[in-house]
């Protein structure tokens, strides 16, 4: 049984979602064949088992001398782990996940026919940065469209379902161990150390393609001054707020606390003010990933 979709076919959103996902396999490919392949680089996922196949299969099969393509390989392990996700964890895979694997692993492979195996750099380092943020760019398209990458999500969901360990460790764990079997096969140091390179910078660039690069901070102001900052707020600065009425642990005082949020240039401004009006104030200061609503990101944009 497959998950439903609540788009209509053919619908602006539905040309939308599988635009997106299109363009997220076309870029996600293009981070391991010009930048991650070339090197042996093995970042976890179906892929990375991909890469480590391909080279170890070189020579191997006449038809294929270069080694087994790399996205037909992580197509066959796709294929069955979603389906053994489906009976396991039930309906949560739907069509824009497989769609999205299915072109992933036919732009690998033919990316990889148009530009063969040689790296686009030479260095490894650059090549698992530069490779790290398309294929960060290219899952976060992928997954604002809320569709899944397949792969170790999947083997780590049903983990999850069995061990009841956290998700993301486990995501961390599975990606790790193909990391080490990479470690294994081709004998190599370096490659583990540039595969968590490509890890950790694809995990924060998904983080940026999903939420944004947002600089916007949240702002919790406890001053006795609590009216001169909310009109420095309000009518200079022009932003809103919340007064909360809080309770301080050792005297037992009520106080009033501030909740703002602020752009970075207006956190500045702020505190300098702060600083002249009440130098006792205490301020915390909050990266916010995400702000919705009046004098943010409209509410109705948010997809």
């Amino acid at each position: 049984m497959w998950s439903k979709s609540k788009e209509k076919p053919f619908s602006k959103q539905w040309f939308k979602s599988y635009g997106l996902i299109t363009l997220g396999s076309f870029i996600l490919a293009a981070g391991f064949v010009l930048f991650v392949d070339p090197h042996r680089i093995a970042p976890g996922g179906v892929y990375g088992i991909g890469i480590i196949v391909h080279y170890l299969t070189k020579g191997v099969f006449a038809a294929f001398p270069d080694g087994l393509p790399i996205g037909a390989v992580g197509l066959v392990l796709n294929i069955p782990l979603t389906i053994i996700g489906i009976k396991v964890l039930g309906p949560r895979f739907g069509v824009k996940t497989i769609v999205g694997f299915v072109l992933t692993s036919v732009f690998i492979d033919a990316q990889h026919y148009v530009f063969g195996y040689e790296p686009l750099v030479n260095n490894p380092l650059l090549s698992s940065i530069y490779g790290g943020v398309l294929i960060g760019f290219g899952l976060g398209l992928i997954f604002k469209t809320r569709a899944t990458s397949g792969g170790s999500d999947i083997i780590a969901m049903i983990i999850a379902k069995y061990t009841r360990l956290p998700l993301g460790q486990l995501m961390i764990y599975v990606d790790s161990a193909i990391v080490l079997i990479a470690l294994v096969a081709f004998g190599d140091w370096e490659i583990p150390l540039y595969s968590w390179i490509v890890i950790y910078i694809t995990g924060k660039v998904i983080d940026m393609t999903i939420s944004g690069a947002n600089f916007d901070k949240a702002l919790l102001i406890i001053s006795d001054k609590y009216e001169e900052i909310r009109h420095k707020l309000m009518f200079d600065l022009e932003r809103g707020g919340t007064l909360i009425n809080g309770v301080g642990m050792w005297e037992g005082q009520e106080r009033k606390i501030i909740y703002t949020t602020l752009s970075r240039r207006e956190v500045h401004m702020i505190k300098d003010f702060i600083i002249e009006i009440d130098p006792n104030a205490f301020v915390t200061v909050i990266d916010a990933n995400e702000i919705l609503g009046y004098g943010f990101k409209p509410l109705e944009k948010v997809d």
